[in-house]
């Protein structure tokens, strides 16, 4: 994945050193961002192995508002650890605020107003889930760093749309209308509408606003990636593009090695990201539902978290 190795080499050019609260310095640059067209494969380092199964079962975690860390425990994940308390919980943290932001009449699934809102009106430019409630952050084992999400939608063109068509059968009907004529594109257009063949494109854009390129980093990309496919086929429309935006973009000084390392490895051609089709609705997700085709990784390196 070029847009990491190019983002990497940024920050420990540019970066400048820094303390903060764990004790570990940081080289840090503000301000960074990268682009993912998700038809060109399932966006995941390749210069060394990314856990995947950590990455789904973390993500469905957080879609079903939990915080404490038994459900990833229980499947045999332990990324949370260091932050949860003596009963595993870790206050309100994303799960809650995407699915359970508090207020004095009952709560709101942000979530789920995001799907319903691209079902109804896909132009919408509010279509955002904040993980930052500031009444909510200081009982919070952890801030959230990725912090909020924006979805985009953009119309396909016909081509676009018979490629899709094409991929679902539907090219028999297809071939027996003529396309040049006004009329015939109109046919086929209606035709496609009637079989559910997207019209739309899904892109989501990420901001976060504290980054640990060598350790977390990597799981955000594909988190959120993978989030947008889930959604997409919730609301029936083809993955876009994911943006990452990143504020304080760091790289702890105990890593530097093991990314230089990585750094010489060159990179593997993407995976492919197989999801259930059957599944339309974002809470019906499990982990046996994706499948990651064709990842072709180097050894894993090993880093401290910085706590």
């Amino acid at each position: 994945m070029k847009q990491y190795l190019e983002l990497l080499d940024k920050v420990w050019s540019e970066g400048v050193r820094k303390q903060n609260r764990t004790g570990i310095d940081t080289l840090s640059v503000f301000g960074t961002s990268m682009r993912f067209d998700l038809s060109e494969g399932f966006p995941i380092i390749t210069t060394k192995k990314i856990h995947i199964k950590s990455i789904i079962h973390e993500l469905l975690w957080f879609i079903s508002g939990n915080t404490n860390i038994k459900y990833l425990h229980d499947n045999g994940i332990t990324i949370w650890d260091e932050w949860a308390d003596e009963n595993g919980d870790l206050g309100p943290v994303y799960g809650h605020q995407w699915v359970h932001w508090d207020t004095k009449s009952g709560y709101i699934n942000q979530l789920a107003e995001a799907i319903q809102k691209l079902k109804k009106s896909p132009d919408s430019r509010r279509i955002i889930i904040s993980a930052w409630n500031p009444a909510d952050v200081p009982k919070m084992a952890l801030p959230p760093c990725h912090l909020m999400y924006h979805f985009n939608t953009r119309p396909m063109s016909l081509e676009e749309r018979l490629d899709v068509a094409r991929e679902k059968l539907m090219l028999k009907q297809i071939q027996e209308c003529n396309l040049r004529s006004d009329s015939q594109r109109e046919v086929v257009m209606s035709l496609m509408d009637r079989n559910d063949i997207p019209s739309r494109y899904l892109d989501c854009l990420l901001y976060q606003r504290s980054v640990d390129v060598g350790l977390g980093l990597g799981f955000n990309i594909s988190s959120y990636s993978l989030l947008t496919m889930m959604v997409a086929q919730c609301v029936n429309m083809i993955p876009g593009e994911f943006v990452w935006t990143g504020g304080d973009t760091h790289i702890y000084v105990n890593h530097i090695d093991a990314l230089q390392e990585q750094a010489k490895r060159k990179p593997f051609p993407l995976p492919t990201m197989k999801i259930n089709q059957d599944i339309k609705n974002i809470d019906d997700f499990e982990y046996n539902d994706f499948v990651l085709e064709n990842y072709r990784h180097h050894p894993l390196i090993k880093m401290r978290v910085a706590v």
